[in-house]
Parts: structure tokens; sequence; C-alpha cells
């Protein structure tokens, strides 16, 4: 089972968002898979969960200006190309870790 407290939270380089979890996992996502998978109503169907975002739409250099926990459960964005409506729970950024040591999860091809 995946533990989804994290234990600390860093920007690394401007370029990606690094969490430690309380289990000793290290998580490291770049801004542009965040914003490319951005859960909010302007970038994903409510009812289908489908995306409306054009992945080719999010350079790769995008960063995030400003990061926020919202309660204890997630964190919110401003990304560089002004997006910033998506709420991250810390679940969803658990289920996007692409390292090795993780398992694939369906739905998440995008890089």
């Amino acid at each position: 089972m995946l533990n989804f407290t994290p234990r600390s939270i860093e920007k690394v380089e401007d370029a990606r968002l690094r969490i430690i979890w309380d289990d000793g996992h290290q998580t490291e996502l770049p801004f542009h898979l965040l914003r490319r998978h951005c859960p909010c109503a302007m970038c994903k169907d409510e009812w289908t969960g489908e995306s409306l975002l054009d992945p080719a739409t999010v350079p790769e250099t995008l960063g995030a200006t400003r990061a926020d926990v919202v309660g204890n459960y997630a964190l919110s964005f401003a990304f560089s190309d002004g997006h910033g409506t998506g709420i991250y729970t810390f679940e969803m950024l658990r289920k996007l870790c692409r390292c090795k040591d993780c398992e694939y999860h369906p739905g998440s091809e995008t890089n």
C-alpha cells in the first residue's frame, strides 16, 4: 500500500518538485508533467475524466512560481504559464511517480 503523507516537499532547480514520503520513498515530478495532468475543470472533463488540455501546448521548460498546501491533503501550484486552479492531492502526486520502483499507472502515458 502506498503512503500518501509527505515528510518533505521542495522545489529542485526551478524545474521539478521533490517529495519525500513518510515511508522514505522519493518522488520527483517535473512541473510540465504536473501541468499536463492538471485536475481542474478547465483541464479535465468533470464527468468523464477525459483530459481537455493538449499536452503539446505545455512546454518542457514550464516552471512553477508558487506552491501552496491545501488543507492536509493536497498542493496547488501557480505555473509560469499563468494557470493555477488545480488541486493536486498527495495521493495523485504519489501515483504520478515515474521512478523505476513504481509500477505503471494506466492513464499516465503523458510525460
